[in-house]
């Protein structure tokens, strides 16, 4: 947490006036909603993609006034987005806390969510520029398409790394390549910086879920915040078990194993220990890397000022981190 406080650093106190203008903003008069709504601010998230929005709109017109409803919007519908998650997913846990699912059942929770998709919309319609909502619908499209893929092929063990790159490019990637281009778009770049910034952010949304995938089995999960082996329990294909699907020794067991829909907690644990020993954690960083490279090339062309080190910083906070 401390090294992502210091890549923020250029934005500390525009980040805390957006978790404060989001606090009153979801404040509603509903008890429940009300309560959830804070439940999931104190949550702790880390609100990456109001930082990036930031952070891409410090290299041109910099205006907090005009970024912040852009970064409340973003905020707000990756919050939903984790709600509706959870109830999909079945999970109990999230940051170390019980999900919002685990402590007011789905039927709150999927309330909620929806409630904070219209809470997006209500700040969209007062941004006065149509591109800014024509592009967050374009991407919320997306990212439910990707949710459906993602449902639709659970337990397929016959997935490639394309079908892996689709999922995750509509589940995570898009939105945070949208967060850097608004924020560009909204501080008044031209299309070459809207679309350089924008390749930025969708090469480390790409970083950012394979590396959540990788922690899914390596990670302690007393920093992590949830148990490991969830996308194993849940038939959720990743990258390192796509690997090892196609080039351990032991994927016969492993092809077993992920194809099975009630696991118990041993099968689990086989199957991170077979997963690790496949080599597929380590080619998996590979490809973190090379996107994180990627991304951090596409910068070179920005302005040499705070900012760049700040996003440069930030690809490799999200490379490195370990929650």
């Amino acid at each position: 947490m401390h090294q992502q406080k210091k890549v923020f650093k250029e934005v500390t106190v525009d980040l805390s006036r957006v978790e404060k203008e989001l606090e009153k903003f979801l404040k509603v008069d509903d008890p429940i909603l009300s309560q959830t709504c804070i439940y999931l601010l104190k949550a702790g998230g880390k609100r990456i993609r109001p930082g990036f929005t930031l952070l891409s709109g410090k290299f041109f017109d910099y205006s907090f006034e005009r970024l912040l409803p852009v970064a409340m919007a973003l905020e707000i519908i990756h919050m939903a987005t984790l709600v509706h998650d959870d109830v999909v997913d079945a999970s109990l846990t999230r940051r170390g806390r019980p999900t919002l699912s685990a402590a007011w059942g789905n039927s709150v929770s999927m309330a909620t969510g929806d409630f904070l998709f219209a809470k997006a919309l209500e700040i969209i319609v007062k941004i006065d520029d149509i591109t800014v909502s024509r592009e967050l619908a374009k991407v919320c499209i997306q990212m439910g398409q990707g949710e459906i893929q993602q449902i639709r092929s659970s337990y397929d063990v016959n997935q490639n790394y394309k079908q892996y790159l689709y999922r995750i490019k509509r589940k995570t990637a898009l939105l945070i390549g949208l967060c850097c281009k608004l924020g560009a778009m909204v501080s008044r770049a031209d299309k070459r910086q809207v679309w350089i910034l924008s390749t930025y952010g969708h090469c480390l949304g790409i970083a950012f879920q394979i590396v959540d995938d990788i922690l899914d089995i390596t990670a302690d999960p007393k920093i992590l915040g949830k148990p490991v082996g969830g996308d194993i329990r849940q038939g959720i294909m990743t990258l390192p078990m796509i690997y090892a699907l196609n080039y351990s020794s032991e994927n016969q067991r492993i092809r077993e194993l992920l194809v099975k829909r009630d696991k118990t907690d041993e099968e689990v644990e086989e199957a991170v220990e077979l997963i690790k020993r496949s080599g597929g954690i380590e080619e998996s960083r590979k490809i973190v890397n090379l996107y994180i490279e990627k991304g951090i090339k596409n910068l070179k062309e920005l302005p040499d000022i705070p900012s760049r080190k700040a996003l440069i910083d930030l690809a490799r906070f999200v490379a490195e981190r370990c929650y």
